[in-house]
């Protein structure tokens, strides 16, 4: 059923792209493998922050201020569906993170990140809900997780949804800025990353170290944005924002510390140290790091037939950067960085590669979905 659905997806877009015409110019860049063509596929979102392909080629694409649209094979914009969480879209906060259940060919469930708006502030929750057969409206929606504590803060909620291969589910959060030394405590999800059941409640063969929360799979995280499965290994692979400097890419592993705040490569926005330096015992080193930061937002591996040579390849959106970077790997190591798209002058919130193979971004600020694509 997957694989057939796949199929269609992959015909659906090659028939959009032999006859259409985008509304509007492309723009061409400079890459290893080649020119490439970047295009408008959608427009008229607003900070559309999390991106989805359905079976069928369609995408769902979340909006921050709490919008979740269908975006048709055209580019044509479905109005809101209804049955969305109420979001607490206030700074950074909102609507955020997308993705289908694993068995969405048979059960139509769906998952969504969002700030939740709670009594004393909010956190960042996660609720799942039916998809209705017409693609108009969220069905049972209900609240599966919940950050704990509320916090009164705008800042700071993470957060990207990825299924694993067993079927449990991570959900990143941030330390929500004002808490970052929180980060550190297991009792609590400020700078953690999570692994849940479907249903919720914690994953059964989560690590259960003394004092974590049973849901917990990672601590010492700041704000993580962009997460992704290795597509060999199955391995987590997250985009962590640092402060100035100090953005990560990291594989966590269960029942390790990743560091934040005590230990990074950044320094804080005033310009004082961080922390006790960029090592300590028992804290983990990033795979790789910016410095300066870039803002790293949505991240995806490449795994389609386009561009070969750039098979297993990391691909993570900069927001401050406006670029998209590409990050060779070999195993769990980082091997060289590539930026591309420099001048494209959005900044890139998702990214996530469509069934035709080509690689899909969403523009925060120009409320666009982009479609990468070789030059002809």
């Amino acid at each position: 059923m997957q694989r057939h659905s796949y199929a269609i997806g992959v015909v659906v877009f090659a028939a959009l792209l032999a006859g259409q015409t985008p509304a509007q110019a492309q723009q061409t860049f400079k890459s290893s493998a080649g020119d490439l063509t970047v295009e408008t596929v959608a427009s008229g979102l607003e900070n559309p922050w999390g991106l989805a392909f359905l079976p069928d080629g369609r995408m769902l694409v979340t909006e921050r201020p709490g919008r979740l649209r269908l975006v048709g094979t055209d580019g044509k914009l479905s109005p809101a569906l209804s049955g969305v969480p109420n979001v607490a879209a206030r700074g950074q906060g909102g609507l955020l993170d997308v993705v289908l259940d694993p068995g969405f060919a048979q059960n139509r469930m769906i998952y969504l990140s969002f700030a939740e708006a709670r009594a004393g502030g909010s956190g960042t929750s996660v609720a799942r809900a039916r998809l209705n057969e017409r693609g108009t409206a969220l069905e049972g929606a209900k609240v599966i997780f919940q950050q704990m504590p509320t916090v009164n803060s705008s800042m700071h909620f993470g957060s990207r949804l990825v299924f694993d291969r067993s079927g449990a589910l991570f959900v990143t959060v941030g330390d929500r800025y004002g808490q970052r030394d929180q980060a550190q405590n297991p009792d609590n999800h400020i700078g953690k990353v999570m692994r849940i059941s479907p249903e919720g409640g914690a994953a059964a063969d989560n690590p259960k170290p003394a004092g974590w929360q049973p849901e917990i799979w990672s601590i010492g995280h700041r704000n993580v944005q962009g997460a992704a499965l290795h597509p060999e290994s199955g391995q987590l692979w997250i985009a962590d924002h640092g402060a100035r400097g100090g953005d990560e890419i990291n594989t966590p592993k269960a029942g390790r510390n990743y560091g934040w705040p005590v230990i990074s490569f950044g320094i804080d926005y005033s310009g004082a140290k961080l922390g006790e330096g960029t090592a300590k015992t028992g804290m983990e080193q990033p795979l790789f790091y910016w410095d300066p930061s870039i803002a790293p937002s949505g991240a995806a591996f490449y795994t389609g037939p386009v561009w070969p040579a750039w098979k297993n390849s990391l691909f993570v959106g900069a927001l401050a950067g406006q670029m998209l970077v590409r990050l060779s790997t070999q195993g769990e190591a980082v091997t060289g960085q590539e930026r591309l798209l420099a001048g494209l002058g959005e900044r890139i919130r998702d990214v996530r590669q469509g069934p035709d193979g080509f690689i899909y971004l969403l523009s925060d600020d120009g409320g666009k979905v982009l479609r990468v694509r070789p030059a002809r």
